[in-house]
Protein backbone atom coordinates (compact mmCIF):
# COMPACT_ATOMS: atom_id res chain seq x y z
CA UNK A 1 0.00 0.00 0.00
CA UNK A 2 1.42 3.56 -0.82
CA UNK A 3 2.77 5.19 2.59
CA UNK A 4 0.64 8.41 1.39
CA UNK A 5 -2.06 6.79 1.12
CA UNK A 6 -4.75 7.91 4.18
CA UNK A 7 -7.89 6.73 2.62
CA UNK A 8 -7.47 3.21 2.31
CA UNK A 9 -6.45 2.65 5.97
CA UNK A 10 -9.80 4.01 7.05
CA UNK A 11 -12.28 1.45 8.63
CA UNK A 12 -15.02 0.01 6.41
CA UNK A 13 -17.65 2.19 7.19
CA UNK A 14 -16.08 5.05 6.54
CA UNK A 15 -15.21 3.90 2.99
CA UNK A 16 -18.60 3.03 2.50
CA UNK A 17 -19.82 6.35 3.30
CA UNK A 18 -17.58 8.10 0.81
CA UNK A 19 -18.59 5.94 -1.80
CA UNK A 20 -22.12 6.62 -1.37
CA UNK A 21 -21.43 10.15 -2.28
CA UNK A 22 -19.69 9.19 -5.68
CA UNK A 23 -21.70 8.83 -8.83
CA UNK A 24 -21.68 4.97 -9.58
CA UNK A 25 -19.96 5.39 -12.68
CA UNK A 26 -17.28 6.79 -10.24
CA UNK A 27 -18.00 4.34 -7.25
CA UNK A 28 -17.31 1.35 -9.07
CA UNK A 29 -13.97 2.74 -10.34
CA UNK A 30 -13.02 2.16 -7.26
CA UNK A 31 -12.43 -1.60 -7.00
CA UNK A 32 -9.13 -0.95 -9.60
CA UNK A 33 -7.43 1.26 -6.88
CA UNK A 34 -6.35 -1.24 -5.18
CA UNK A 35 -6.64 -5.37 -3.35
CA UNK A 36 -8.39 -3.10 -0.57
CA UNK A 37 -11.26 -1.17 -2.26
CA UNK A 38 -11.82 -4.46 -3.76
CA UNK A 39 -12.04 -6.70 -1.09
CA UNK A 40 -14.27 -3.14 0.19
CA UNK A 41 -17.39 -4.07 -2.38
CA UNK A 42 -17.30 -8.03 -1.71
CA UNK A 43 -18.91 -6.54 1.95
CA UNK A 44 -21.50 -4.45 1.08
CA UNK A 45 -24.77 -5.31 0.71
CA UNK A 46 -24.08 -9.02 0.41
CA UNK A 47 -27.08 -10.78 -0.65
CA UNK A 48 -26.89 -14.92 -0.95
CA UNK A 49 -29.64 -14.80 -3.23
CA UNK A 50 -31.09 -17.15 -6.86
CA UNK A 51 -30.47 -15.04 -10.31
CA UNK A 52 -34.50 -15.02 -9.76
CA UNK A 53 -34.54 -13.73 -6.73
CA UNK A 54 -32.04 -10.89 -7.51
CA UNK A 55 -34.39 -9.79 -10.02
CA UNK A 56 -37.46 -10.29 -7.79
CA UNK A 57 -35.29 -8.10 -4.78
CA UNK A 58 -34.42 -5.24 -7.88
CA UNK A 59 -37.79 -4.83 -9.27
CA UNK A 60 -39.18 -3.89 -5.75
CA UNK A 61 -36.22 -1.15 -5.11
CA UNK A 62 -37.12 0.52 -8.42
CA UNK A 63 -40.70 1.26 -6.71
CA UNK A 64 -39.73 4.80 -6.10
CA UNK A 65 -41.77 4.57 -2.92
CA UNK A 66 -40.14 1.57 -1.52
CA UNK A 67 -36.82 2.78 -2.22
CA UNK A 68 -33.84 2.96 0.48
CA UNK A 69 -32.41 6.18 1.05
CA UNK A 70 -28.97 4.95 2.19
CA UNK A 71 -28.87 2.06 -0.23
CA UNK A 72 -28.03 2.71 -3.39
CA UNK A 73 -26.32 -0.72 -4.10
CA UNK A 74 -25.96 -4.20 -3.54
CA UNK A 75 -24.00 -7.40 -4.84
CA UNK A 76 -25.70 -10.74 -4.97
CA UNK A 77 -23.68 -13.77 -4.92
CA UNK A 78 -25.01 -16.95 -6.67
CA UNK A 79 -22.10 -19.34 -5.57
CA UNK A 80 -19.66 -20.68 -8.35
CA UNK A 81 -17.95 -17.29 -8.42
CA UNK A 82 -20.74 -15.89 -9.68
CA UNK A 83 -21.56 -11.94 -8.77
CA UNK A 84 -23.69 -9.49 -9.94
CA UNK A 85 -23.51 -5.84 -8.71
CA UNK A 86 -26.59 -4.06 -8.50
CA UNK A 87 -27.43 -0.10 -8.59
CA UNK A 88 -30.04 2.26 -8.45
CA UNK A 89 -28.01 5.64 -9.70
CA UNK A 90 -29.72 9.36 -10.31
CA UNK A 91 -31.61 10.21 -13.54
CA UNK A 92 -33.68 6.66 -13.38
CA UNK A 93 -30.39 4.81 -14.06
CA UNK A 94 -29.87 1.11 -13.18
CA UNK A 95 -26.92 -0.67 -13.39
CA UNK A 96 -26.54 -4.06 -13.31
CA UNK A 97 -22.80 -5.85 -13.57
CA UNK A 98 -21.89 -9.57 -13.48
CA UNK A 99 -18.06 -8.07 -13.91
CA UNK A 100 -16.99 -8.60 -10.45
CA UNK A 101 -17.62 -12.27 -9.92
CA UNK A 102 -14.85 -15.55 -11.59
CA UNK A 103 -15.64 -14.98 -15.33
CA UNK A 104 -16.09 -18.32 -16.46
CA UNK A 105 -15.62 -20.08 -19.77
CA UNK A 106 -18.57 -18.18 -21.81
CA UNK A 107 -21.19 -20.57 -22.88
CA UNK A 108 -23.08 -19.95 -26.49
CA UNK A 109 -26.33 -18.25 -26.08
CA UNK A 110 -29.39 -16.10 -28.22
CA UNK A 111 -30.68 -13.22 -26.15
CA UNK A 112 -33.85 -11.90 -26.73
CA UNK A 113 -34.43 -8.14 -24.90
CA UNK A 114 -38.23 -7.20 -25.73
CA UNK A 115 -38.21 -4.11 -23.87
CA UNK A 116 -42.51 -4.25 -24.25
CA UNK A 117 -43.32 -7.86 -23.57
CA UNK A 118 -46.55 -8.98 -24.68
CA UNK A 119 -48.79 -12.03 -23.00
CA UNK A 120 -46.83 -15.39 -22.78
CA UNK A 121 -48.59 -16.85 -25.14
CA UNK A 122 -47.14 -14.73 -27.70
CA UNK A 123 -43.48 -15.22 -27.02
CA UNK A 124 -41.45 -16.95 -29.22
CA UNK A 125 -39.77 -20.36 -28.10
CA UNK A 126 -37.86 -21.29 -26.15
CA UNK A 127 -38.86 -18.17 -23.76
CA UNK A 128 -42.57 -19.10 -23.89
CA UNK A 129 -41.64 -22.15 -21.84
CA UNK A 130 -39.77 -21.01 -19.70
CA UNK A 131 -41.28 -21.12 -16.38
CA UNK A 132 -38.13 -18.98 -14.70
CA UNK A 133 -39.34 -15.61 -16.40
CA UNK A 134 -41.96 -14.21 -14.40
CA UNK A 135 -45.09 -12.44 -16.70
CA UNK A 136 -44.53 -8.48 -17.31
CA UNK A 137 -46.33 -5.88 -14.60
CA UNK A 138 -49.33 -4.07 -15.49
CA UNK A 139 -48.89 -1.15 -16.86
CA UNK A 140 -49.45 0.99 -13.96
CA UNK A 141 -46.69 -0.92 -11.51
CA UNK A 142 -44.11 -1.16 -14.54
CA UNK A 143 -40.84 1.42 -13.55
CA UNK A 144 -39.61 4.41 -15.22
CA UNK A 145 -36.10 3.41 -15.63
CA UNK A 146 -34.93 5.59 -18.33
CA UNK A 147 -30.69 4.40 -18.34
CA UNK A 148 -29.98 0.42 -18.09
CA UNK A 149 -26.66 -0.59 -18.36
CA UNK A 150 -25.56 -4.58 -18.66
CA UNK A 151 -22.15 -5.43 -18.45
CA UNK A 152 -20.73 -8.71 -18.68
CA UNK A 153 -23.98 -10.99 -18.69
CA UNK A 154 -23.68 -14.98 -19.51
CA UNK A 155 -26.05 -17.55 -20.45
CA UNK A 156 -26.87 -17.88 -16.80
CA UNK A 157 -28.43 -14.70 -16.41
CA UNK A 158 -29.54 -13.73 -19.66
CA UNK A 159 -32.97 -15.56 -19.10
CA UNK A 160 -34.43 -13.41 -16.04
CA UNK A 161 -32.58 -10.28 -17.26
CA UNK A 162 -34.91 -10.86 -20.19
CA UNK A 163 -38.06 -10.50 -17.57
CA UNK A 164 -36.37 -8.15 -15.92
CA UNK A 165 -35.93 -5.54 -18.89
CA UNK A 166 -39.99 -6.36 -20.07
CA UNK A 167 -41.14 -4.58 -17.42
CA UNK A 168 -38.87 -1.17 -18.31
CA UNK A 169 -41.18 -0.12 -21.43
CA UNK A 170 -39.43 3.74 -20.83
CA UNK A 171 -36.19 2.67 -21.33
CA UNK A 172 -34.58 5.57 -23.92
CA UNK A 173 -30.77 4.27 -23.45
CA UNK A 174 -29.42 0.79 -23.12
CA UNK A 175 -26.01 0.00 -22.88
CA UNK A 176 -24.50 -3.89 -23.37
CA UNK A 177 -21.01 -4.87 -23.23
CA UNK A 178 -18.23 -7.34 -22.74
CA UNK A 179 -21.29 -10.17 -22.76
CA UNK A 180 -19.15 -13.17 -23.64
CA UNK A 181 -20.77 -15.57 -25.05
CA UNK A 182 -24.09 -13.91 -26.66
CA UNK A 183 -23.90 -15.06 -30.37
CA UNK A 184 -27.31 -13.49 -31.39
CA UNK A 185 -29.11 -9.98 -30.19
CA UNK A 186 -32.52 -9.49 -31.00
CA UNK A 187 -33.39 -6.33 -29.08
CA UNK A 188 -37.48 -5.92 -29.73
CA UNK A 189 -40.12 -2.85 -29.01
CA UNK A 190 -38.02 -0.54 -28.27
CA UNK A 191 -40.51 2.21 -28.88
CA UNK A 192 -39.06 4.87 -26.75
CA UNK A 193 -35.12 3.92 -27.11
CA UNK A 194 -33.59 7.03 -28.30
CA UNK A 195 -29.77 5.51 -27.77
CA UNK A 196 -28.22 2.25 -28.17
CA UNK A 197 -24.65 1.08 -27.08
CA UNK A 198 -23.60 -2.38 -27.91
CA UNK A 199 -19.32 -2.70 -26.93
CA UNK A 200 -16.80 -5.63 -26.97
CA UNK A 201 -19.43 -8.92 -27.02
CA UNK A 202 -16.43 -11.10 -28.79
CA UNK A 203 -18.73 -13.84 -29.76
CA UNK A 204 -21.72 -11.93 -31.45
CA UNK A 205 -22.50 -12.69 -35.05
CA UNK A 206 -26.03 -12.10 -35.48
CA UNK A 207 -27.97 -8.02 -34.29
CA UNK A 208 -31.64 -7.64 -35.04
CA UNK A 209 -33.35 -4.58 -33.56
CA UNK A 210 -36.57 -3.70 -33.90
CA UNK A 211 -38.01 -0.25 -33.05
CA UNK A 212 -37.85 3.74 -33.17
CA UNK A 213 -35.29 5.24 -35.33
CA UNK A 214 -32.01 6.09 -32.82
CA UNK A 215 -30.69 9.43 -32.13
CA UNK A 216 -27.83 7.67 -31.01
CA UNK A 217 -26.24 4.03 -31.85
CA UNK A 218 -22.49 2.95 -30.75
CA UNK A 219 -21.28 -0.50 -31.55
CA UNK A 220 -17.69 -1.91 -30.87
CA UNK A 221 -16.66 -5.00 -32.47
CA UNK A 222 -16.78 -6.90 -35.42
CA UNK A 223 -18.87 -6.12 -38.26
CA UNK A 224 -21.63 -8.74 -37.79
CA UNK A 225 -25.03 -9.86 -39.56
CA UNK A 226 -27.33 -6.82 -38.65
CA UNK A 227 -30.62 -5.76 -39.21
CA UNK A 228 -32.87 -3.39 -38.55
CA UNK A 229 -37.15 -3.49 -38.09
CA UNK A 230 -38.12 0.00 -38.05
CA UNK A 231 -41.44 1.09 -36.96
CA UNK A 232 -41.32 4.66 -36.43
CA UNK A 233 -42.46 7.82 -38.09
CA UNK A 234 -40.44 10.41 -40.02
CA UNK A 235 -41.63 13.48 -41.36
CA UNK A 236 -40.80 15.35 -44.81
CA UNK A 237 -39.99 19.37 -44.09
CA UNK A 238 -41.34 20.18 -47.16
CA UNK A 239 -44.68 18.04 -47.45
CA UNK A 240 -45.63 17.35 -44.20
CA UNK A 241 -46.28 14.10 -44.75
CA UNK A 242 -45.51 10.86 -42.38
CA UNK A 243 -43.27 8.38 -43.70
CA UNK A 244 -42.16 4.84 -42.51
CA UNK A 245 -38.03 5.63 -43.22
CA UNK A 246 -35.01 3.02 -43.49
CA UNK A 247 -33.14 5.43 -42.10
CA UNK A 248 -31.84 3.82 -38.56
CA UNK A 249 -30.42 6.88 -36.91
CA UNK A 250 -31.65 10.91 -37.13
CA UNK A 251 -29.28 13.63 -35.93
CA UNK A 252 -27.68 12.07 -33.62
CA UNK A 253 -24.38 9.86 -33.85
CA UNK A 254 -23.31 6.49 -35.06
CA UNK A 255 -20.11 4.61 -33.98
CA UNK A 256 -19.29 2.57 -36.79
CA UNK A 257 -15.69 0.69 -35.33
CA UNK A 258 -15.01 -2.35 -37.25
CA UNK A 259 -11.56 -2.03 -36.61
CA UNK A 260 -12.05 -5.70 -35.59
CA UNK A 261 -12.84 -6.56 -39.73
CA UNK A 262 -15.96 -8.60 -40.56
CA UNK A 263 -17.32 -12.16 -40.66
CA UNK A 264 -16.74 -14.42 -43.12
CA UNK A 265 -20.68 -13.45 -44.32
CA UNK A 266 -22.33 -10.27 -43.13
CA UNK A 267 -25.49 -8.54 -44.30
CA UNK A 268 -26.98 -4.85 -42.88
CA UNK A 269 -30.70 -5.08 -43.56
CA UNK A 270 -33.59 -2.66 -43.15
CA UNK A 271 -36.38 -4.18 -43.16
CA UNK A 272 -39.83 -2.35 -44.15
CA UNK A 273 -43.16 -2.27 -42.95
CA UNK A 274 -45.65 -3.35 -44.94
CA UNK A 275 -48.05 -0.49 -44.69
CA UNK A 276 -46.74 2.40 -46.51
CA UNK A 277 -48.24 6.03 -46.29
CA UNK A 278 -48.20 7.61 -49.97
CA UNK A 279 -45.14 9.73 -49.13
CA UNK A 280 -43.20 6.59 -48.85
CA UNK A 281 -44.78 4.48 -51.91
CA UNK A 282 -43.00 7.52 -53.87
CA UNK A 283 -40.27 6.57 -52.28
CA UNK A 284 -40.68 2.88 -53.49
CA UNK A 285 -41.16 3.86 -56.98
CA UNK A 286 -37.87 6.11 -57.36
CA UNK A 287 -35.48 3.59 -58.29
CA UNK A 288 -32.50 6.27 -56.94
CA UNK A 289 -33.43 5.76 -53.62
CA UNK A 290 -34.29 1.88 -53.90
CA UNK A 291 -32.00 -0.51 -51.92
CA UNK A 292 -31.51 -4.04 -52.86
CA UNK A 293 -31.58 -4.69 -49.36
CA UNK A 294 -35.49 -4.68 -48.70
CA UNK A 295 -35.64 -7.71 -51.01
CA UNK A 296 -33.01 -9.32 -48.20
CA UNK A 297 -29.74 -9.08 -50.91
CA UNK A 298 -26.57 -9.05 -49.28
CA UNK A 299 -25.12 -5.46 -50.00
CA UNK A 300 -23.87 -2.37 -48.09
CA UNK A 301 -25.85 0.25 -49.60
CA UNK A 302 -28.40 0.43 -46.78
CA UNK A 303 -26.00 0.96 -44.03
CA UNK A 304 -24.72 3.91 -46.10
CA UNK A 305 -28.41 4.80 -45.97
CA UNK A 306 -28.87 4.03 -42.19
CA UNK A 307 -26.47 7.03 -41.26
CA UNK A 308 -27.97 9.36 -43.09
CA UNK A 309 -27.98 13.20 -41.62
CA UNK A 310 -25.75 12.04 -38.22
CA UNK A 311 -23.45 15.08 -36.90
CA UNK A 312 -20.60 12.98 -35.90
CA UNK A 313 -19.51 9.50 -37.02
CA UNK A 314 -17.13 6.83 -36.36
CA UNK A 315 -15.71 4.74 -39.39
CA UNK A 316 -12.95 2.31 -40.59
CA UNK A 317 -11.54 3.01 -43.74
CA UNK A 318 -12.12 -0.42 -44.82
CA UNK A 319 -15.28 -0.66 -44.11
CA UNK A 320 -15.76 2.85 -46.14
CA UNK A 321 -14.00 0.94 -49.14
CA UNK A 322 -15.74 -1.98 -48.89
CA UNK A 323 -18.88 0.21 -48.67
CA UNK A 324 -19.11 3.09 -50.14
CA UNK A 325 -16.57 3.87 -52.46
CA UNK A 326 -17.61 1.41 -54.76
CA UNK A 327 -20.77 2.96 -55.23
CA UNK A 328 -19.35 6.46 -55.76
CA UNK A 329 -20.06 8.23 -59.10
CA UNK A 330 -17.66 9.93 -61.06
CA UNK A 331 -18.92 12.76 -59.08
CA UNK A 332 -20.01 12.96 -55.61
CA UNK A 333 -22.87 15.25 -56.32
CA UNK A 334 -25.54 12.07 -55.52
CA UNK A 335 -24.23 11.39 -52.24
CA UNK A 336 -23.09 14.15 -50.83
CA UNK A 337 -26.77 14.54 -48.99
CA UNK A 338 -25.88 11.73 -47.40
CA UNK A 339 -23.04 13.37 -45.06
CA UNK A 340 -24.17 17.02 -45.71
CA UNK A 341 -25.35 17.13 -41.35
CA UNK A 342 -21.48 15.44 -40.30
CA UNK A 343 -20.15 17.55 -37.95
CA UNK A 344 -17.51 15.12 -36.24
CA UNK A 345 -15.75 12.73 -37.82
CA UNK A 346 -13.24 10.18 -36.27
CA UNK A 347 -11.25 8.00 -39.08
CA UNK A 348 -9.46 4.77 -38.09
CA UNK A 349 -7.00 2.94 -40.09
CA UNK A 350 -3.98 0.59 -39.57
CA UNK A 351 -2.04 2.97 -41.78
CA UNK A 352 -1.30 5.99 -43.45
CA UNK A 353 0.32 4.79 -46.79
CA UNK A 354 -0.73 7.03 -49.84
CA UNK A 355 -3.41 5.44 -51.24
CA UNK A 356 -4.85 5.11 -47.38
CA UNK A 357 -4.77 9.20 -47.21
CA UNK A 358 -6.44 9.00 -51.01
CA UNK A 359 -9.56 7.14 -49.06
CA UNK A 360 -9.61 9.07 -46.26
CA UNK A 361 -9.20 12.96 -48.64
CA UNK A 362 -12.04 10.66 -50.88
CA UNK A 363 -14.23 10.50 -47.97
CA UNK A 364 -13.42 13.98 -46.93
CA UNK A 365 -14.78 15.47 -50.56
CA UNK A 366 -18.38 13.90 -49.36
CA UNK A 367 -18.54 15.77 -46.42
CA UNK A 368 -19.08 19.80 -47.07
CA UNK A 369 -19.86 21.02 -43.66
CA UNK A 370 -17.12 18.57 -41.69
CA UNK A 371 -15.52 21.10 -38.50
CA UNK A 372 -13.25 18.72 -36.60
CA UNK A 373 -11.89 15.42 -38.11
CA UNK A 374 -9.95 12.67 -35.81
CA UNK A 375 -7.52 10.24 -37.41
CA UNK A 376 -6.57 7.62 -36.04
CA UNK A 377 -3.73 4.99 -36.73
CA UNK A 378 -4.52 1.48 -35.24
CA UNK A 379 -2.12 -1.27 -35.63
CA UNK A 380 -4.49 -3.77 -34.89
CA UNK A 381 -7.45 -2.44 -37.13
CA UNK A 382 -8.58 -4.79 -39.95
CA UNK A 383 -5.98 -4.42 -42.84
CA UNK A 384 -7.51 -4.62 -45.83
CA UNK A 385 -5.45 -3.07 -48.52
CA UNK A 386 -6.19 -0.74 -51.08
CA UNK A 387 -8.06 -2.14 -54.10
CA UNK A 388 -8.95 0.83 -55.50
CA UNK A 389 -6.85 3.64 -56.95
CA UNK A 390 -8.25 7.14 -55.44
CA UNK A 391 -6.08 9.30 -57.26
CA UNK A 392 -8.56 9.92 -59.90
CA UNK A 393 -11.13 10.89 -57.75
CA UNK A 394 -10.13 12.80 -54.65
CA UNK A 395 -9.21 15.56 -56.90
CA UNK A 396 -12.44 17.45 -55.94
CA UNK A 397 -14.66 19.67 -54.37
CA UNK A 398 -14.05 23.35 -53.31
CA UNK A 399 -12.40 23.85 -49.61
CA UNK A 400 -14.14 22.47 -46.47
CA UNK A 401 -15.01 25.50 -44.88
CA UNK A 402 -16.21 24.71 -41.51
CA UNK A 403 -13.42 22.53 -40.69
CA UNK A 404 -11.01 23.94 -38.40
CA UNK A 405 -9.17 21.20 -36.28
CA UNK A 406 -7.11 17.80 -37.36
CA UNK A 407 -6.31 15.47 -34.83
CA UNK A 408 -4.12 12.97 -35.34
CA UNK A 409 -3.09 9.85 -32.88
CA UNK A 410 -1.63 6.65 -33.29
CA UNK A 411 1.49 7.72 -35.20
CA UNK A 412 5.01 6.75 -34.18
CA UNK A 413 7.03 8.41 -37.44
CA UNK A 414 6.50 12.29 -37.26
CA UNK A 415 7.74 12.14 -41.21
CA UNK A 416 4.88 10.61 -42.35
CA UNK A 417 2.55 12.33 -39.63
CA UNK A 418 3.94 15.74 -41.45
CA UNK A 419 3.13 14.14 -44.91
CA UNK A 420 -0.27 13.31 -43.93
CA UNK A 421 -0.52 16.95 -42.88
CA UNK A 422 0.62 18.80 -46.42
CA UNK A 423 -2.03 16.20 -47.85
CA UNK A 424 -4.67 18.06 -45.75
CA UNK A 425 -3.69 21.95 -45.71
CA UNK A 426 -5.14 22.46 -49.29
CA UNK A 427 -8.47 21.63 -47.75
CA UNK A 428 -8.80 24.20 -45.45
CA UNK A 429 -9.77 27.90 -46.50
CA UNK A 430 -8.39 29.25 -43.09
CA UNK A 431 -4.57 28.35 -41.41
CA UNK A 432 -5.17 25.23 -40.01
CA UNK A 433 -5.13 23.88 -36.69
CA UNK A 434 -3.71 20.33 -36.84
CA UNK A 435 -2.20 18.95 -33.84
CA UNK A 436 -1.01 15.47 -32.42
CA UNK A 437 -1.39 12.78 -29.77
CA UNK A 438 1.41 10.79 -28.54
CA UNK A 439 3.37 9.78 -25.99
CA UNK A 440 -0.39 9.75 -23.49
CA UNK A 441 -1.09 12.66 -22.81
CA UNK A 442 1.16 14.77 -24.79
CA UNK A 443 -0.21 17.13 -27.54
CA UNK A 444 2.23 18.61 -30.06
CA UNK A 445 0.38 21.37 -32.99
CA UNK A 446 2.05 21.75 -36.56
CA UNK A 447 3.37 24.60 -37.20
CA UNK A 448 4.71 26.08 -40.57
CA UNK A 449 8.98 26.91 -39.95
CA UNK A 450 9.83 30.54 -41.92
CA UNK A 451 12.32 28.44 -44.07
CA UNK A 452 11.84 27.36 -47.84
CA UNK A 453 13.04 23.99 -48.97
CA UNK A 454 14.54 22.91 -51.89
CA UNK A 455 11.69 22.86 -54.09
CA UNK A 456 9.99 26.00 -52.93
CA UNK A 457 7.98 24.70 -49.79
CA UNK A 458 7.59 25.67 -46.13
CA UNK A 459 9.03 22.80 -44.03
CA UNK A 460 6.57 22.19 -41.16
CA UNK A 461 7.75 20.54 -37.48
CA UNK A 462 5.58 19.72 -34.00
CA UNK A 463 5.74 21.67 -31.31
CA UNK A 464 4.13 20.53 -27.46
CA UNK A 465 1.11 22.53 -26.08
CA UNK A 466 -0.09 22.81 -23.29
CA UNK A 467 -3.64 22.54 -21.97
CA UNK A 468 -4.37 19.79 -24.95
CA UNK A 469 -7.85 19.10 -24.07
CA UNK A 470 -9.48 22.83 -24.22
CA UNK A 471 -7.57 22.57 -27.57
CA UNK A 472 -9.37 20.23 -28.81
CA UNK A 473 -11.27 17.88 -27.01
CA UNK A 474 -11.59 14.08 -27.65
CA UNK A 475 -14.31 13.04 -29.86
CA UNK A 476 -17.81 11.93 -28.51
CA UNK A 477 -16.99 8.38 -29.27
CA UNK A 478 -13.48 7.97 -27.77
CA UNK A 479 -12.72 6.30 -23.99
CA UNK A 480 -15.96 4.32 -24.06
Amino acid sequence: MDPKDFISCLPDEILFRIITFLPFESAIQTTFLSTRWKDLWKKALVLNRTIEDAVAIILSYLDELHRPTNQWGFQFNFGHGRVLFAAIATNNTLHLDFSLGEQEFPMLFDWLLPLNLPSRHKWPFPYMRDEKINPPLSPDQQFKIKTLYLISVSRFSSRALTSLVSNLPFLESLTIAKCNGVQSLDIEDAARLQKLVVLDCQQLEYFCFGGSCLNSFRYRGRLVSFRFKLSCKCYCSDLRLPFLSDCAFHKGDAMLDFRQGPLTQWTWEVEKPHVYSPFYLGLMMDTSSYCGCANKFKCFNSIVKSINGVQSLTLCRWFFEKSICKNLPSSSGDIEICFKQLKDLWWIDCSMERENINALICFLNLCPNLERLYVTIDHKCYDLPCTEKFSGIVSGPDKLNDLKVVKLEGYSDEKKEIFLARRLVPLFRDSPLIISKSNGTCLRQLVKVRKLEKKGKYPYKFKVVENPHEICPDHVHMNL
